[in-house]
């Protein structure tokens, strides 16, 4: 079994969908150890207790810089023994000893396809409403790796789906969640708890 935290800031829809999987059996060898949320009150800490995992707040605002602030995180999760880490919408960019210490064991899923609508400053709905302005005809969402530079790590899996003409920014958000983020994500952890996920030269090959 793979020790896994789930980092989070908001509502937490992400991590119910990997609690939902877990539930259904779909994550025979990930146990989820930990939910570290960086504020306090984020509705993702209830659906922790509801589904009796621990949790534990960590808040930037607590700490002089962003090295400090990952120091405290690596210290959590040191604590609790975790092997791996998913961010499911977590708001804040740790620095580079996190990826160092996680290499290939942090799983960050980003709203779009990758290398579209990423990087510094996408983030949340912004993404959707960069793609809507572009004008382009489809959308999904990416599960990579984390690395030091945002949303640049290798990529574990995409999901596509169309952008229809009466889309706004909170409709695709809505639509990219529930068809490609709390599929991939799930499937993902499941591959990597597994054993089944390698990265060769920045590429990532999945063991069937």
């Amino acid at each position: 079994m793979m020790r896994v935290a789930v980092l989070v800031s908001g509502g937490g829809s992400n991590l119910q969908a990997i609690l939902d999987a877990k539930a259904r059996g779909e994550l025979p060898q990930t146990e989820l150890c930990l939910v570290l949320s960086s504020a306090h009150g984020a509705y993702a800490l209830e659906r922790a207790e509801k589904a009796g995992v621990p949790s534990e707040v960590c808040s930037p605002k607590d700490y002089a810089d962003r090295s400090a602030y990952t120091d405290a995180i690596l210290e959590i999760l040191q604590k609790h023994r975790i092997e791996a880490v998913v961010l499911a919408g977590f708001m804040f960019m740790l620095s580079p000893q996190f990826a160092e210490k996680y290499e290939n064991r942090a799983l960050n899923v980003h709203p779009a396809l990758i290398p579209s609508f990423c990087g510094p400053g996408y983030y949340g709905l912004k993404v959707h409403e960069y793609a809507l302005a572009a004008g382009v005809k489809v959308s999904g969402a990416t599960v990579h790796f984390v690395t030091a530079e945002t949303d640049a790590g290798p990529i574990i899996a995409q999901k596509a789906v169309e952008i229809l003409e009466d889309d706004t920014p909170e409709v695709l958000q809505r639509r990219i969640m529930e068809q490609c983020e709390w599929i991939l994500l799930p499937r993902a952890l499941a591959l990597l708890s597994e054993g089944k996920i390698t990265v060769e030269n920045g590429r990532v090959h999945i063991d069937n």
